[in-house]
């Protein structure tokens, strides 16, 4: 095996640890000489996910224990994909053990078990810690972060930043742990689907300075396994109403949407920023365009300019054809490589203390729809 790689071991062989197994598979595709990760371990406590990593080519070692992946001296690197109660106690071990992590959202189930991450990254600087967020690496998405480097907007108007799913709109869809409190928190859609909201506008430094919030239970009831109706205890949508401050000293208002059940969704991103000098937004029904204004005089027209494949990290697939969700994961594994090993890295991945106030913003529209106000950040 190469020299050139980093070494992974895989805790969560589910959805995601998947999709990542299909990333360590795809490398070449990148037209760069970026080290590869290299999934040499996987754990997972279903022996069903666990046979499936024994198709991926460099994978050797297989647990059902997660601290025997640790002790592993060969596992360099965690990618974990695990129910959020278990991410405290799953990712300070990994802290500890020396490895470096990429862990999936929300970094935590609540505000302590963010905290307790970070408290085990001071205690270890040598483990390089990230959390998953993809969708900012869509090349549109890029370009409207281009465009506010380079101050196209001018003040900002407002913003607003959604994701929308609609499988939940099957109330026949049976339950499972992101619909309990136990396992996702109370939270509920904005612990699984926040971040996707939060990594844009946090790094183009819109910070929140208030928050109030309106949640919704819609589906009171799911059926269990036996098709008997259980309470559905989490939050199915979320809207967040910030007023947000940037670089410049600006107040605006800022739009935080995580809803499950939105009609006519499948797994919609929508990023928006209205600024005085120029307007633009995304849409993953739309991914290979970003729309923007033109000025005429007095008045604003949209326009619509498609980018294709102009990646931050070259691949070989021509410009001119079109990018989706699997490319997007290829780039933001890209990034984690890029930032682990030092290298140049344009857009980094979603940070511990990026996490840690998404945390403060979620904890505090738990606070603002129980206590119906406005609370301060």
């Amino acid at each position: 095996m190469s020299e050139n790689c980093v070494k992974f071991g895989v805790i969560g062989c589910g959805l995601m640890g998947r999709e990542f197994a299909s990333v360590s598979m795809r490398w070449l595709h990148l037209a760069g000489d970026l080290p590869r990760p290299v999934i040499v371990a996987a754990c997972d406590t279903s022996e069903a996910n666990r046979e499936w990593f024994r198709r991926v080519p460099d994978t050797k070692y297989f647990y059902e224990d997660y601290h025997d992946l640790l002790a592993n001296p060969e596992v360099e690197a965690v990618y974990c994909a695990v129910p959020h109660h278990l991410h405290a106690q799953v990712y300070t071990d990994v802290i500890r053990a020396g490895k470096h992590l990429l862990g999936e959202k929300p970094f935590g189930m609540d505000l302590d078990a963010c905290r307790a991450v970070l408290e085990a990254m001071d205690e270890h600087p040598e483990s390089f810690v990230r959390c998953a967020s993809e969708f900012p690496y869509y090349p549109a998405v890029q370009q409207m972060v281009q465009w506010f480097r380079e101050g196209a907007f001018g003040q900002i108007i407002e913003a607003r930043f959604a994701i929308k799913h609609s499988s939940d709109m099957d109330l026949t869809k049976p339950i499972n742990w992101k619909r309990t409190r136990s396992a996702n928190g109370d939270y509920g859609c904005m612990g699984d689907l926040g971040i996707h909201t939060q990594h844009l506008p946090f790094r183009l430094g819109f910070e929140p300075l208030t928050v109030s919030a309106q949640l919704a239970n819609i589906a009171r009831t799911r059926p269990d396994a036996n098709g008997n109706p259980v309470p559905c205890e989490t939050w199915d949508n979320a809207i967040v109403l910030c007023e947000a401050r940037d670089g410049a000293g600006d107040h605006f208002p800022m739009q935080l949407e995580m809803k499950r059940m939105a009609p006519g969704c499948t797994n919609t991103v929508e990023y928006e920023i209205y600024g005085l000098k120029m307007s633009a937004k995304f849409t993953t029904d739309d991914p290979n365009a970003v729309r923007y204004t033109l000025t005429r005089g007095r008045e604003q027209a949209w326009a619509r300019l498609v980018v294709g494949q102009k990646t931050l990290y070259p691949v070989i697939t021509g410009s001119i054809f079109e990018f989706g969700f699997s490319d997007s994961l290829l780039q933001m594994f890209a990034a984690f490589i890029s930032e682990l090993r030092g290298l140049p890295c344009p857009f980094g991945c979603f940070t511990p203390n990026e996490a840690l106030l998404s945390h403060r913003v979620l904890t505090a529209a738990l606070q603002s729809y129980t206590q119906q106000r406005v609370v301060q950040l």
